[in-house]
């Protein structure tokens, strides 16, 4: 038996304990959105930082947030060696509604090979893949071929709010050459694919005044203006027939993409039609770009609410003073956040009437991702994938944003490699949340894998700019 058998075998010897390993971890319900909760993900916390310990990993311990704890462990077994950073999170959301669940969500279900419960594909079922994976590297060779770092945050689901001051506060001891985040998916079980860029996101919200109280329509109608018809002149002229955003300098920055990046873009199987009849909606947006293009490499502009006037039962005649929306952009290698918010507030202030009052108001905003395919860090991770599921890799990008990925790539200056095994019919966030184990079973044979090829690369290869 060859050496690359042996591991695997030993790496195969821990899929029956990681499924076990699950089964107690996603009892613990960890919802971090429910204050009620709260001792719930401390518990998960300690169950990870012992699990980890069971693993092999020399150090664990919980580090506390102003919100949910953090979990971090490493084991460090020459720091001349390459170091990886793997991400992932142990709360989970809510259960709503329950009553649609097929078995209860946190009394974890196996059948037909998946393994049922609130947790299991996100995020807890991902992090086991990788402690079990380092156990079985251990029982088989003694020692593993780099230095592992684990960190776990306890508030991804509740927006990750202290998650930057964390890795802020701890830079130093989450130090790496590389990050490997597992909190995304496949597109099919057939079709194995790493996740190579994230959109950026700014959130704004916009209020127009246009008196210093609600009017009668009957007295002032037809002689003020209307907060509601102006806001929504302002809305609609965001873009132009052809699906453009009229902004002026909102497309600055962005880049366009190679040949090659296109090339890959095009082998990703998506039928735009099925995915748009799925959800009952109508294609539309930028001309020039394929569906799958305009929800992945464009920037958008988005209404995502509105308000204004009298919403109750039955009639009143008034002419509001007030109305209001919110508004989103995904944005796109090379856009700043801080360019767009300043050019969208410029336009809608300059565009509204005299006499209406625009509020233009930032909630929040986070900047792209984007590891290119041609990063030794990704090609690695790409050859190994497409090794352990015998089938071509794809290059995904999604068109959301996971606000961690950016923290990690930001603050510690990394190439982050998004490798997950979840599934699109998983149920992530829904009733009867589920993961296939063979999906995680694989990921194991990926992550003993995947370390042998970090360790060839070495700390100097794995370190190429992202360019």
């Amino acid at each position: 038996m060859s050496g690359g058998d042996i591991l695997a075998s030993g790496i195969s010897a821990r899929e029956r304990p990681l499924v076990e390993g699950l089964k107690r971890w996603v009892a613990i319900p960890s919802v971090s959105t429910d204050p009620e909760r709260a001792r719930d993900v401390e518990a998960s916390a300690a169950f990870l930082r012992d699990y980890a310990l069971g693993c092999g990993m020399s150090r664990a311990e919980i580090w506390p947030t102003a919100g949910h704890p953090a979990v971090f462990a490493e084991r460090i077994e020459d720091p001349s060696l390459p170091t990886v950073l793997v991400y992932g999170h142990h709360d989970v959301q809510p259960v709503d509604p329950e009553n649609e669940w097929e078995a209860a969500p946190f009394e974890p279900l196996e059948r037909d090979g998946m393994l049922l419960g609130r947790g299991t594909a996100d995020d807890k079922g991902h992090i086991l893949m990788h402690m079990e994976a380092i156990r079985g590297i251990l029982d088989t060779r003694g020692r593993l071929p780099i230095n592992v770092k684990l960190i776990a945050e306890g508030e991804e689901e509740d927006g990750s709010e202290h998650f930057e001051e964390l890795v802020r506060d701890h830079r130093q001891q989450l130090a790496a050459d590389v990050a490997v985040i597992s909190d995304t998916g496949m597109l099919a079980e057939d079709v194995p694919g790493l996740t190579v860029a994230l959109r950026g996101l700014a959130y704004w919200e916009v209020r127009v005044e246009t008196s210093s109280t609600d009017l009668h329509s009957g007295v002032y109608g037809g002689a003020v203006l209307n907060p509601i018809a102006v806001l929504s002149q302002l809305l609609a002229g965001l873009h132009d027939a052809r699906g453009r955003v009229t902004v002026p300098g909102f497309y600055q920055g962005v880049r366009d993409l190679t040949s090659g990046e296109r090339a890959e873009l095009a082998q990703v199987p998506f039928d735009g039609g099925t995915f748009l009849a799925s959800v009952g909606a109508t294609a539309d947006g930028e001309e020039g770009y394929s569906t799958m293009e305009r929800r992945t490499i464009r920037p958008t502009l988005e209404i995502c609410g509105i308000w204004g006037g009298y919403q109750g039962e039955g009639a009143k005649t008034v002419i509001p003073s007030r109305a209001g929306a919110k508004l989103s952009s995904r944005l796109v290698p090379d856009q700043e956040a801080d360019q767009v918010t300043a050019a969208v507030g410029a336009h809608l202030r300059a565009a509204a009437p005299a006499g209406a009052r625009v509020e233009f108001e930032l909630i929040h905003d986070g900047r792209w991702v984007l590891t290119p395919s041609r990063h030794p860090a990704v090609d690695a991770a790409a050859r190994v994938v497409s090794e352990v599921w015998q089938a071509p890799c794809v290059f995904i990008r999604e068109g959301g944003s996971i606000p961690p990925v950016v923290t990690i790539a930001d603050e510690l200056g990394v190439p982050c490699v998004l490798f997950g095994v979840g599934l699109p019919d998983d149920r992530i966030h829904a009733p009867n949340e589920r993961v296939v184990l063979h999906q995680l079973f694989k990921g194991m044979q990926v992550v003993g894998r995947l370390w042998d090829a970090y360790a060839k690369l070495g700390r100097q290869g794995l370190s190429e700019p992202l360019g």
